[in-house]
C-alpha cells in the first residue's frame, strides 16, 4: 500500500528530499572512504615498519647463530605462500593472513639460499582498530545524513507550505472570491518572518494581481449600477410618454423598443445586485415537478415538460422560477423546437434542437453583452440564469447534445 502524503506534499517536496538524500548518501561515503583509506594506510603502515624491524633483528640473530624468538623461524608452515616465493625470490616483503584464527602482519626475507626467514607480528589491535573507526564512519554517517533529512523536509516542507497556501488562493480567486489574499509571513522588505524570498514575491505579486483585478471589477459593478440606475427615471417618463401616443404601426414600434430598453435596464439592475454577493434566498419547500411547470406557463412558450422522478426541494421559488425562464426563453430565442424540460429528481434539464452553445459558453459561461453567429440578445439572460442560480446553492451547466441542440443542466442542492 502506497503512503498518502499530505495535501501540501508534491514532486518539489518528493524531488528535494531525493537530491537531499542522495547528495548526503554520496557525501558521506565520500568522507567515510577518505577517512577509512587514511586511517588504514597509516595503521598497515606503523604495523609493517614494525614487522620490518623485527625481521632485521631476526636476520641478525639468524646469521649470528643465537636462537631465534617466538614468532620468528625459518620456512615455517603457516607462512602464506605468495609471500614465501617473494623472500626465495631475494625480496623482503610483508602480508597480513590468519594465523590460528588470528590476524597476523608476516614479514619475510631471504635467508640461506632458496630459504626464507618469516616473523610474525600480531596484528589483532590493529585490525579491532579499522573495525571500530569503520562502524563509526557507518553510525556517524547515518546519523548525519538522518539529521540532514531532518533538516532539508522541515526547510522544504515550509516552502511547499506556502506555495500551496498561495495556489489556494489562486483557485479561490479564480473562482470568483476576490478577497482572498496569500498575505505571506515573509511579504515586505523588513518582516519579523524573515527576509523575502521568491516564494514570498509570487505571493505578493498574487494579492496585487487580485487587488487590482478586484478594483476593476467593482468599478465595473459601480459603472452597471449608476447606469441602470440613471436611466430608470427617463425610461418611465418615456414609457408614460409612449402610452400617450395615437394608436398605430410608429406607435407599436415605439412602445416596444421602449419595453425592450426597460427590460435591459432592469436585466442590468438584477446582474449589478447579483454581482455585490448580497442578495438573499427565501428558502421554502417547493415540489419540482409542479415548480417547473409554471414557470413554463409563465414564460408564455411552447415547451414540453417532462416528469420523470418528482421530488421535494427546499429552494427560493421565485428566484428558481426566474432561472428555469430564462433557460426556456434562451432555448426558443437562439435555438429550435421541440424545447424539452425535463424534471429528474433534483435535475432539471432544458434542452433544444438548435445549433447548440457557442464554444466559448460551453467552455467559460455565459458572458454578458458577448453572443456570436449574428444571434440577437445582450447574453444576459443565461448570465442572470447562472447568477441566481449560484444564489441558490445550485449548479447550472451548459453543454451541446451528440445529436444537435444546446442543453442547459441544472442540478438542485438536496437536504
Amino acid at each position: 500500500m502506497r503512503p498518502v502524503l499530505p495535501q501540501w506534499s508534491g514532486t518539489l517536496a518528493v524531488k528535494a528530499a531525493v537530491f537531499i538524500a542522495v547528495m548526503c548518501c554520496a557525501l558521506a561515503a565520500l568522507l567515510g572512504v577518505l577517512v577509512h583509506v587514511q586511517v588504514t594506510n597509516q595503521t598497515v603502515g606503523q604495523a609493517r615498519d614494525q614487522a620490518l624491524q623485527r625481521l632485521t633483528q631476526a636476520t641478525e640473530r639468524y646469521e649470528a647463530g643465537d636462537t631465534l624468538w617466538r614468532g620468528a623461524g625459518v620456512d615455517p608452515p603457516e607462512l602464506p605462500r605468495e609471500l614465501r616465493d617473494l623472500a626465495v625470490a631475494g625480496d623482503r616483503g610483508t602480508m597480513v593472513a590468519d594465523r590460528a584464527g588470528r590476524p597476523t602482519m608476516w614479514a619475510a626475507g631471504p635467508v640461506d639460499g632458496e630459504r626464507a626467514l618469516a616473523v610474525a607480528v600480531d596484528y589483532s589491535q590493529q585490525a579491532r582498530t579499522i573495525a571500530g573507526l569503520d562502524r563509526a564512519i557507518l553510525w556517524s554517517s547515518g546519523l548525519a545524513i538522518g539529521a540532514t533529512l531532518l533538516v532539508g523536509a522541515f526547510a522544504v516542507t515550509r516552502v511547499t507550505r506556502r506555495l500551496h497556501t498561495t495556489a489556494l488562493v489562486a483557485r479561490r480567486i479564480s473562482a470568483g472570491d476576490l478577497d482572498a489574499r496569500v498575505n505571506d509571513p515573509r511579504t515586505g522588505p523588513r518582516t519579523k518572518a524573515g527576509p523575502p524570498d521568491e516564494v514570498a514575491a509570487v505571493a505578493a505579486a498574487l494579492d496585487s494581481m487580485a487587488a487590482s483585478l478586484q478594483g476593476k471589477l467593482l468599478a465595473e459593478q459601480r459603472f452597471t449600477a449608476d447606469v441602470a440606475h440613471e436611466l430608470r427615471t427617463p425610461l418611465t417618463g418615456l414609457h408614460a410618454a409612449a402610452e400617450l401616443l395615437p394608436p398605430g404601426r410608429p406607435t407599436e414600434l415605439v412602445r416596444d423598443r421602449v419595453a425592450a430598453l426597460r427590460t435591459l435596464t432592469e436585466d442590468l439592475l438584477e446582474i449589478s445586485r447579483l454581482d455585490t454577493g448580497r442578495e438573499r434566498v427565501e428558502l421554502d419547500t417547493e415540489q419540482l415537478g409542479p415548480l417547473a411547470e409554471r414557470a413554463v406557463r409563465a414564460a408564455g412558450s411552447d415547451t414540453e415538460v417532462r416528469v420523470v422522478r418528482d421530488v421535494a426541494v427546499e429552494t427560493d421559488r421565485r428566484r428558481l422560477e426566474r432561472v428555469l425562464g430564462n433557460l426556456v426563453a434562451n432555448a426558443h430565442k437562439h435555438g429550435r423546437g421541440p424545447v424539452v424540460l425535463t424534471v429528474d429528481g433534483p435535475v432539471v434539464t432544458v434542452r433544444d434542437h438548435g445549433d447548440g452553445f457557442p464554444e466559448y459558453l460551453v467552455v467559460h459561461g455565459p458572458q454578458r453583452f458577448r453572443t456570436e453567429g449574428g444571434t440577437r440578445g445582450h447574453g444576459l439572460g443565461l448570465t442572470i440564469a447562472r447568477g441566481q442560480a449560484e444564489v441558490l446553492g445550485a449548479r447550472l451547466e451548459f453543454a451541446n447534445a451528440p445529436d444537435g441542440g444546446a442543453v442547459a443542466t441544472l442540478e438542485l442542492a438536496v437536504q
